[in-house]
């Protein structure tokens, strides 16, 4: 029994770790390669273009990643999910030229959405009921501690362009060695597809309000780490700086991730969900006012993080409130999608915005959207499925 459970202690420990280092990756990879293409002179909307790849690449990859998984089990998945991330980050630096960029963050996002799925069924398949909520909520704390680090790298550039990147490789391949002593495992048999639609369907019907959060979340996520480089560039911030702001929207999320979690138990989702989108909006949109006052600048970006930095998490648990079990696991593969498609929207939209409109532009959209959310609670009524 004491066996049992340090075995299970050690494969949740290596699940964790997995994505920490992955959340790092992602969280360096965005901002680090904006800002070297934006040296190499490539205007804002074309790398605006070129950040949306690696969400293009986990977005295509979940309408397949099911099948290998079913067959082959998690760990190897996970595995070659890792080994396309290293050999990505090993060929960066070799050739700064945006399509091969491109291509190779299709690889990366490829990677990233293999060893997320794997290690989040996982994960969910292998722990106890009574313990199950608390180590998916570990899940995410892991990918936030990690996203929230990545940005560091940049100041790694100091030393030469190839440090960030194989330092992160370096991480990788610890944790690869780490997850070579895991018994493989195998996922249940999925559902008929038909089904699935079905169920898609009333999941959407019933719960549209609470699954927008995902959506909001990823453009949120992918325009702050892929615009505000650009951003923080064009207004006179330096590239240490920016590795040092990037992150306080991460940490603000992490802080608040538990508080807004308790409130929402006695408060209740809803109106926790419309009051943090409506202060988020405020924050974002005070951000162009701040100009280069760095104190103001991580004031503002750390209260708009602290407030929608778990709207995923708290958008899920709404979903959970008002639609029955058995229609859980398609809330999440909808909400899944959702930051996909929103963390591929975030860029493009940010980067038109810098080259179309103005620098401050991200800010505004970002406010509008959260404002437009929160607003929208009001037309939304809780119906049990």
């Amino acid at each position: 029994m004491a066996l049992k459970l340090l075995r299970s202690n050690y494969q949740l420990t290596t699940l964790i770790m997995v994505i920490i280092v992955a959340g790092m990756s992602q969280g360096m990879l965005l901002p680090l390669l904006t800002i070297l293409l934006d040296r190499s002179g490539v205007s804002t909307d074309t790398n605006g273009v070129n950040a949306a790849a690696l969400y293009i690449g986990i977005f295509a990859t979940m309408f397949f990643i099911e099948k290998p998984v079913r067959r082959y089990g998690y760990k190897p998945v996970i595995m070659i999910g890792m080994s396309l991330i290293i050999i990505a980050n090993c060929l960066f630096p070799v050739w700064q030229q945006v399509g091969f960029w491109f291509v190779l963050r299709l690889i990366v996002g490829i990677g990233d959405s293999a060893l997320h799925f794997a290690t989040q069924l996982w994960i969910v398949a292998s722990s106890p009921k009574e313990k199950r909520g608390r180590n998916i909520s570990l899940y995410g704390m892991a990918y936030g501690v990690g996203f929230s680090l990545g940005p560091l790298g940049i100041t790694l550039l100091k030393v030469g362009i190839w440090v960030p990147f194989m330092v992160t490789s370096a991480f990788f391949l610890l944790i690869l060695l780490l997850l070579t002593r895991l018994k493989n495992e195998k996922p249940e048999r999925a559902e008929r597809a038909e089904a699935a639609h079905k169920r898609a369907t009333s999941v959407i019907s019933f719960a549209w309000f609470p699954l927008i959060t995902s959506l909001l979340f990823g453009y949120m996520e992918a325009a702050m780490n892929s615009n505000f480089p650009l951003y923080g560039l064009r207004i006179g911030i330096s590239e240490s700086t920016i590795g040092l702001l990037l992150p306080v929207t991460g940490i603000g999320g992490l802080i608040m991730q538990l508080p807004l979690g308790i409130w929402s138990d006695r408060i209740g989702r809803k109106p926790i969900l419309m009051g943090t989108a409506i202060v988020g909006a405020l924050a974002f949109s005070c951000v162009p006012f701040v100009g280069t006052n760095l104190w103001g600048l991580g004031l503002c970006l750390g209260v708009a993080g602290g407030m929608v930095g778990s709207f995923f998490s708290l958008g899920l648990a709404y979903a959970a409130d008002i639609l029955p079990r058995h229609l859980l696991p398609t809330a999440n593969i909808i909400a899944s999608i959702q930051y996909s498609v929103g963390s591929i929207i975030g860029p493009l939209v940010g980067g038109i915005a810098l080259h179309y409109l103005s620098v401050f532009s991200i800010f505004y959209f970002l406010g509008l959207v959260y404002l437009l959310f929160g607003l929208s609670g009001f037309i939304f009524k809780a119906r049990t499925a």
